[in-house]
């Protein structure tokens, strides 16, 4: 079973309809506990503000549940958007501490008053692929559906898996052992974005 996390951040929906589409049959929308304990894969959402995901995910008591899943038992995860930024351990956007699955910090776009790029980034944009990858097999010139004012910078370049260029080339999806992390939305990005999660439900 594939626990899609419900912590009230947005998007959730949408990232079931995409499963169902590719024909996962056993995905659930939920916050319980419960569920988590039983989740053969687990999927974090997410759209909005860092220490407000951070704050849902302490109230909904998921915390303790997704660090024993992912942390001790390796069950594999992927954060999306907000839920990839919350795998770090920080973010410039709050003060409340992240899951620090990956080491690093999410920070916001900043290109001085003289740039013509505007934050949010939003539209669509190509991924490089920087080492290989089950999550990104076949993404190389595939593009996918941004909408973010913050990325995230990992600590250690072993984890950035693939980049894009917005003013900067920043990491837009991350991996470390059985945690996955992309900063566009695969929900939004048609076949390209089937084509990933298809990835993550087959490793």
């Amino acid at each position: 079973m594939i626990v899609i996390v419900d912590y009230n951040m947005g998007n959730v929906a949408s990232v079931a309809n995409m499963l169902s589409r590719i024909g996962v049959e056993e995905a659930v929308l939920s916050r319980d506990p419960q569920d988590i304990l039983r989740a053969s894969k687990i999927i974090l959402p997410g759209v909005g503000a860092f220490d407000r995901g951070v704050e849902h995910l302490d109230r909904y008591g998921l915390r303790g549940p997704l660090n024993g899943r992912v942390l001790e038992e390796g069950v594999p995860v992927l954060g999306i958007c907000l839920g990839m930024q919350l795998l770090t351990e920080a973010s410039s956007e709050g003060s409340r501490p992240g899951l620090g699955w990956i080491p690093g910090h999410t920070r916001r776009f900043s290109f001085g008053s003289g740039s013509a790029l505007k934050v949010p980034h939003m539209g669509w944009n190509y991924v490089q692929s920087k080492r290989p990858n089950p999550l990104v097999s076949g993404a190389e010139k595939n593009r996918y559906y941004f909408v973010h004012s913050y990325y995230v910078a990992p600590a250690r370049p072993e984890h950035v898996v693939a980049t894009a260029q917005y003013g900067i080339e920043f990491a837009c999806a991350v991996g470390h052992d059985n945690v996955w992390g992309v900063q566009f939305h695969p929900e939004k990005s048609h076949r390209f974005g089937m084509s990933l999660l298809k990835n993550f439900v087959d490793l």
